[in-house]
């Protein structure tokens, strides 16, 4: 019996004893996207040390990033993609209860809350584009090439596409 690959994902097969694991460009994929998100969030974490700053971690500082100059419901955070977990609330009111981040009832809608940065936000924000910049400065010259990243971001947003449409029950979709 040999390992099959069915629909482009890796499938473990057992042999007897032993198990055989086959694996795909897509799959490969799936594990770098993975491995590139905790890197960054460890390059981010060592950011926020160097600074001294240890009263937000590195993904309420990438939610304060996102947010930019926005003015959102908690609600929107997730809708908008700048937040994906299950726990957007609790990293919200530590962000406000620690100054990052102000808050307060809609106009329109007692029940929902909006936030925006403060000037504690802005400055973190601030800081961050440095990173982002001097990371820019350090990649020139590399085999990192502006085309190649350019090129690297259009596969990104063709995956995006694809589970995009997975998640929108239409099933398997054209890309391009």
């Amino acid at each position: 019996m040999f390992p099959s690959l069915v629909g482009g994902i890796f499938y473990a097969l057992q042999f007897g004893e032993y198990e055989v694991t086959v694996s795909t460009p897509y799959y490969e994929a799936i594990q770098m996207i993975e491995r590139l998100h905790r890197h960054f969030l460890d390059v981010l974490k060592l950011e926020l040390d160097r600074k001294g700053i240890q009263d937000i971690n590195n993904v309420q500082c990438m939610i304060l990033y996102n947010i930019g100059d926005d003015d959102l419901t908690v609600g929107e955070l997730t809708i908008r993609g700048y937040y994906l977990g299950s726990n957007v609330s609790y990293n919200v009111k530590k962000m406000v209860e620690n100054g990052y981040l102000n808050q307060e009832r809609s106009v329109h809608d007692k029940r929902s809350i909006r936030v925006n940065l403060s000037e504690k936000g802005r400055e973190l924000c601030t800081m961050i584009t440095a990173m982002f910049h001097r990371h820019d400065e350090m990649i020139e010259g590399t085999e990192l090439t502006p085309e190649r990243l350019q090129e690297l971001n259009e596969t990104m947003r063709l995956m995006e596409k694809f589970w995009a449409s997975q998640t929108n029950y239409t099933g398997l979709s054209a890309i391009g």
